[in-house]
């Protein structure tokens, strides 16, 4: 078994690639085991691919999986879940990358922990500029119990921190189904990830290790284009709200979940000028239709708390549900 799987899927990221499969090798290991996942990408993806799978198996253990259709993020990692063989398990998105010899310490820290997972804080990459971003938690190197580390309702915490690669996973969690993400999602696939982590999950931990590169503003990143997919986050925190609804500590989980996702709707509205004018409407009808969706009790102490620009917005969009019901 290898110590460790890293699954990395790749969609239209020639430009990227060398860099990310060049760190791949500078944290190479004979018992690590590289899952490189091309979901149908249409540009010169796949030849590159090609020729690190057969590079990077001189130092590694390398798998090259392509899609015969293009999946999304959330289904290409989960072609690597069902490929992966590690103890330990990862993910770096393919035009990201890692400094030399971090997938190392990553693993000692998990091991030396002996929790189900870990995260990490990471650096973001805008063009030349550098800027660590943390963790938000403030207990470092010690187990904690992450269905408390959801709370509080009105500050950053853990499950506001969604990033996959930012972390290691012990396989124990993909054997009991916590690992895979919701088929299909576009956009907001580790929302409902992180959140189903948190709750069911037993242990886990924050490290203070910096090695991931999380490279922002890719012209070809969804986050950049204001078209459907984008939506898919509409479907990703129903699926937080829904699965939270039925925990046993629903009351006190709910609020969390509201609010994140009011916080969320009110930034999408608020970024106008992204969305295609079509996408635009839908984007408002399906945030009125999602606001009606939550527990009207939640959502009334999450408006009466919110900061004024985002409650005003949020309270217009329920005031238009109530008048087209009032209406029917």
């Amino acid at each position: 078994m290898p110590k460790l799987s890293v699954i990395v899927p790749f969609y239209n990221v020639q430009q990227y690639a060398p860099d990310t499969l060049r760190t791949l090798r500078l944290n190479a290991r004979s018992d690590f085991e590289f899952i490189l996942v091309d979901d149908k990408s249409r540009d010169e993806t796949p030849a590159i691919l090609e020729r690190a799978a057969e590079s990077l198996s001189d130092v590694a253990q390398v798998r090259y999986i392509r899609h015969e259709e293009n999946g999304g993020l959330a289904t290409a990692r989960n072609t690597g879940l069902d490929a992966a063989t590690g103890e330990y398990l990862t993910f770096l998105d393919g035009d990201d990358w890692l400094a030399p010899g971090y997938l190392a310490e990553l693993v000692a820290a998990i091991e030396d922990l002996g929790c189900d997972f870990i995260r990490t804080d990471h650096v973001q990459a805008t063009a030349r500029a550098r800027s660590v971003h943390r963790a938000p938690v403030g207990l470092r190197g010690e187990v904690l119990n992450p269905r408390e580390a959801i709370l509080p309702a009105d500050r950053t915490t853990s499950v506001d921190y969604a990033y996959a690669w930012a972390g290691a996973y012990h396989r124990r969690l993909l054997d009991k189904g916590l690992l895979h993400f919701t088929d299909g999602l576009r956009t907001a696939e580790d929302r409902p990830w992180i959140w189903k982590l948190h709750r069911e999950a037993e242990s886990f931990a924050v490290v203070s290790l910096l090695g991931v590169f999380y490279r922002r503003g890719v012209a070809s990143s969804l986050t950049q284009i204001g078209d459907a997919r984008q939506l898919d986050f509409i479907r990703a925190f129903d699926q937080v709200i829904e699965e939270t609804a039925t925990d046993r500590d629903a009351a006190r989980l709910l609020p969390k979940a509201v609010r994140t996702y009011c916080a969320i709707i009110a930034h999408h509205l608020s970024d106008e000028a992204k969305w295609e004018p079509g996408v635009a409407r839908r984007l408002q009808a399906m945030s009125a239709a999602a606001i009606k969706r939550m527990p009207q009790d939640a959502l009334g102490d999450v408006l009466d708390t919110m900061d004024l620009r985002r409650s005003s917005r949020l309270r217009r969009l329920r005031r238009r549900v109530t008048t087209a019901k009032a209406a029917a």
